[in-house]
């Protein structure tokens, strides 16, 4: 299971001391103790081990972070993206501990744990802020898990100063020189653009070459992605045949299609039959002219239910065909779909679609 986060870790925050020293609100680390204290915590995200720097993540990216203690503490880290989401990372349900041995590090998530961080949410600065302190803290006003079921609690303050002025609430009770922040930053950035599209070349012979611009792409029935955008000659090639040739158009962010059906090996001519004809024209008129190149079935359908989906704003990722068909899979923000065509016996294809959504909590 995994911990969706939006596009970039929490920021830092700098917890209020009791009565006796007040809280200090940071554009940086969001509240500092202005009380000096001998308890230290570090936190780094995974490509930044020196803290100094500001690391970039795309969306879908895993991320790890680390908290480092000079003594025996309990931390508690929060995130805060670009949009002003608050996220309570540690502590969790899914056996993040929150207490750390002096001069320790402990990383989250730990190693061999069944979720993973990932960056979802708004490009900008995002910050991760570690609260440690020498005593448990009672966070009850700031986040509280909804049910039983809930391995993440939900935080109610909004925002880096909504978070700051929750925080000075619970650090209040605690003794000045008890406890202290620490803030890592990270930057959420666009995912590259899909600058190339991709061709599928299906043939109803075996050991079929392609070649698009005179270029040999290699056999046929297969895909070949990361084609530069534009309108190419294509040629296939088949033995005893004759070359297939035409044009055909790459589109970045899609597959374009070329179903090639090489005439079968030649047959004597059946000796013509009185009225053969006046039959043939019965059903040609019952069937319909059969004209330009017949496609596979399985592939043309296919084709059909990924074109409605690309209707819907899903842009097409992978397409591959198996043993009885083609599988292929459509990305829509956080949703995912897969098409699968598979054919049948007596003829038939059975088209299936799975639709997979990531949601944040």
């Amino acid at each position: 299971m995994k911990k969706l986060l939006t596009a970039s870790l929490v920021m830092g925050v700098a917890l209020p001391t009791p009565a006796l020293a007040q809280a200090r609100l940071s554009a940086q680390s969001i509240i500092v103790n202005p009380a000096p204290a001998d308890l230290s915590v570090s936190v780094r995200v995974d490509r930044d081990p020196t803290g100094a720097a500001v690391p970039v993540y795309r969306p879908g990216e895993d991320v790890s972070i680390s908290a480092t203690v000079n003594q025996d503490a309990y931390v508690y880290l929060f995130s805060v993206d670009a949009s002003g989401d608050v996220t309570q990372i540690l502590p969790n349900r899914l056996g993040g501990e929150n207490f750390i041995k002096a001069n320790t590090t402990a990383v989250f998530p730990p190693a061999g744990s069944n979720f993973r961080f990932t960056v979802d949410g708004e490009n900008g600065l995002n910050k991760v802020l570690a609260l440690a302190s020498l005593t448990p803290l009672d966070l009850s006003q700031l986040s509280a898990f909804k049910s039983q079921q809930d391995q993440f609690a939900t935080v109610t303050a909004r925002g880096q100063e909504g978070l700051a002025q929750a925080l000075s609430i619970v650090v209040n009770p605690v003794p000045p020189q008890s406890w202290t922040t620490n803030t890592a930053f990270f930057s959420v950035v666009p995912q590259t653009p899909v600058t190339t599209g991709s061709l599928f070349v299906g043939t109803n012979v075996s050991g079929a070459t392609v070649f698009l611009a005179e270029q040999r792409l290699g056999t046929a029935n297969a895909t070949y992605s990361n084609l530069r955008p534009g309108t190419y000659p294509v040629r296939v090639q088949a033995a005893g045949q004759r070359d297939f040739t035409g044009t055909v158009t790459i589109r970045a962010g899609s597959v374009s299609n070329v179903n090639v059906d090489f005439a079968q090996a030649a047959q004597p001519a059946p000796v013509a039959q009185p009225g053969a004809a006046t039959v043939l024209d019965l059903f040609r008129s019952l069937l319909g002219a059969v004209s330009g190149q017949v496609q596979d079935p399985a592939r043309s359908a296919y084709d059909q239910k990924v074109g409605e989906w690309q209707r819907q704003g899903y842009a097409l990722q992978s397409t591959r065909q198996t043993a009885m068909g083609y599988e292929g899979m459509l990305v829509k923000g956080a949703s995912a779909v897969t098409v699968t065509v598979t054919r049948g016996v007596g003829r038939t294809l059975s088209v299936q679609v799975s639709e997979t959504t990531q949601y944040r909590y």
